[in-house]
């Protein structure tokens, strides 16, 4: 019989394995998750890029690729506010005129992502974007 532990671990390990895949970065931008803990919220703020030839994002401005570390200083486009992740799901689906993303996997992994702030928010526990 499995354990629940080495069984997360396991499902823990498919899933980083997962992550490291080839993935095409959406042309409509991309989004930094955070909690607002005071408000009670999950907050997603949209930003632009240009995808280069070498498919990184890079800034519009300068054409330089964007740092994963969060060190590039840019305005978001847009920012999305909700109680739960369905909420801020629909307000970037349904309501945002166009939506601010145009690849379904882009779609999927926000969707999770929320659900994982959701959790944070609920609990109490750090949130940390994938």
């Amino acid at each position: 019989m499995i354990s629940k532990t080495s069984r997360r671990d396991e499902l823990a390990a498919f899933d980083d394995q997962l992550s490291k895949r080839f993935i095409q970065l959406d042309p409509a931008g991309y989004f930094l998750i955070y909690l607002d803990r005071e408000a009670g919220l999950i907050c997603a703020e949209h930003y632009s890029n240009d995808i280069n030839d070498k498919g990184l994002a890079v800034d519009p401005e300068t054409g330089e690729p964007i740092p994963c570390d969060g060190g590039a200083k840019r305005r978001p486009t847009a920012i999305y506010r909700g109680k739960t992740a369905k909420d801020l799901g629909i307000k970037i689906t349904e309501e945002a005129d166009p939506p601010p993303l145009t690849y379904l996997d882009h779609a999927l992994y926000l969707g999770r992502e929320f659900v994982k702030a959701e959790a944070a928010l609920l609990s109490g526990q750090e949130y940390i974007q994938d």
